[in-house]
């Protein structure tokens, strides 16, 4: 593990308004920091499911993905978000097997859904939290949270399709 990354909490998916996008929040363990990614409505979904515990009737990617590196005698050590780029987040996927590390670069939402499954460690490089982070006050954590509650609480298996895509009403 890296000295200088910076340990986060997945505190979960919303759709942020009005462009109805969704991000996945993490929050700095040992700061005031949020990190807000946008990401696509599957791997919302993905993240969303594995924070409720949910098993889809079909495994979704992400969940053949877990069983893959499982059956590869690996472990998923943790998900590094290592950069910032043009508003394009980066990611490393760093599996153990053998003893020996494999990192994989990654799209952060595909990672963290793995890491969602896998109870694996998120970490951030300072610099991407420096130029990202954002603070939010109590009183904003407490409304974010209870919206991410809100989407949560509105999301079932049965609202998406094997792919992970939603139907439409």
């Amino acid at each position: 593990m890296s000295d200088n990354s910076v340990p986060v909490d997945l505190i979960g998916v919303r759709i942020e308004l009005p462009s109805n996008t969704p991000i996945v929040l993490l929050r700095e363990r040992d700061g005031d920091r949020y990190l807000p990614i946008w990401i696509g409505a599957g791997e919302a979904t993905a993240i969303a499911l594995a924070i409720e515990g949910i098993q889809p009737a079909r495994p979704l990617t992400h969940d053949l993905l877990s069983t893959i590196v499982a059956e590869l005698d690996a472990t998923v050590d943790r998900v590094v978000v290592t950069d910032l780029r043009d508003g394009i987040y980066y990611a490393d996927l760093v599996l153990v097997r053998e003893d020996s590390e494999i990192t994989v670069s990654s799209r952060p939402s595909d990672a963290i859904a793995l890491a969602a499954r896998t109870n694996a460690p998120i970490l951030v490089l300072p610099g991407v939290l420096d130029e990202a982070g954002v603070e939010i006050r109590d009183e904003d954590e407490e409304e974010a949270v209870a919206r991410f509650r809100s989407f949560l609480d509105s999301v079932s298996p049965e609202d998406f399709d094997e792919s992970g895509h939603s139907h439409p009403e």
